[in-house]
């Protein structure tokens, strides 16, 4: 089982990315996804979660209305995109699959983080 997130790069306040997460050797659309992010010297905190059918999604309060959770299940992939990217953004980001919810706690699975690093 593993999962990998990428699309990660140095980019300028105000910029947009998308990164993706993509699965191999579990049948992702049978889990929710989430995004966490670590910072330098900081815990990992969530950022966003997506149901299994993509009928729910939930935000962190410091990226609602910026960062937007999506998922197509035929390619067992999950993308975050990030609008308007500050440099608090800045952080390694890691996906994780399990159950729907904002504690690290209920994930099972998580791929290598992917790093985002904003300037300003």
């Amino acid at each position: 089982v593993q999962l990998q997130a990428s699309g990660g790069g140095l980019l300028q306040a105000g910029d947009s990315l998308r990164l993706s997460c993509i699965a191999a050797g579990l049948t992702l659309a049978d889990y929710a996804v989430g995004w966490f992010r670590q910072a330098p010297g900081k815990e990992r905190e969530f950022v966003a979660v997506i149901s299994r059918t993509a009928f729910a999604t939930r935000y962190a309060d410091s990226v609602k209305g910026r960062f937007t959770i999506f998922r197509n299940n035929a390619a067992s992939t999950v993308y975050l995109q990030m609008n308007n990217l500050k440099p608090d953004d800045t952080a390694v980001y890691y996906c994780a699959a399990g159950e729907y919810g904002a504690s690290s706690y209920y994930y099972t699975y998580w791929g290598k983080g992917t790093l985002v690093t904003v300037s300003s």
